[in-house]
């Protein structure tokens, strides 16, 4: 699916169905990160202009997304619990290089990897016979999203860069990424 190199394993879907709490606490934090990095792109890349307009409506977006994934915690009797970290998101975030422009790029791409894989993942649920049809139709409408989102990315990257650079960089992004995806357990968390 779009740029990833190998599949969540089916019995992610099952966990996740399972501990749908925990996921969508898990997901709230996800929501709110995807906010918080659009405004730091903005932040460090304020002369882009391209960057800046994008990530303008990609926080407005993701934080509506963080705003209805806390209702439905509300909604569930359950409170939002402090955020313990995304162990997939700060391994990846390790391959980004410290010079300029290279770490805009790997910035975006990695951002692009992100999404995608969130992209996937709510595909899964989506469809999840063990998932409420509400919640269904809920992972459904964010999964148009955030695979928007990773359009977003890419093509900032290729606004920016060559495109054969961006096309070999998220390539080797995306070998790193299945690795870390192979490497981590199965909880019940959108990147776990």
């Amino acid at each position: 699916m779009l740029c990833l190199l190998n599949n969540t394993r089916p019995e992610w879907v099952d966990i996740a169905a399972a501990n749908i709490n925990t996921l969508l606490i898990d997901h709230a934090h996800c929501e709110k990160k995807a906010a918080a990095n659009a405004m730091s792109m903005i932040q460090r890349y304020p002369n882009h202009e391209q960057i800046v307009r994008e990530m303008i409506l990609i926080l407005k977006e993701e934080w509506e997304h963080f705003e209805k994934v806390y209702e439905r915690i509300i909604q569930n009797n359950m409170q939002l619990t402090t955020d313990i970290g995304d162990d997939y998101a700060q391994q990846l975030s390790k391959h980004i290089r410290k010079r300029e422009p290279e770490r805009m790029l790997d910035m975006l791409l990695i951002d692009a990897l992100i999404e995608a894989r969130s992209c996937e993942r709510f595909s899964l649920l989506a469809t999840a016979p063990t998932i409420s049809e509400d919640l269904r139709k809920f992972y459904q409408d964010l999964f148009v999203s955030e695979a928007g989102h990773y359009t977003t990315f890419t093509e900032l990257a290729r606004a920016y860069f060559p495109a054969e650079i961006v096309k070999q960089r998220l390539h080797e992004l995306a070998t790193i990424e299945a690795a870390i995806i192979d490497t981590l357990g199965h909880q019940p968390t959108i990147h776990g």
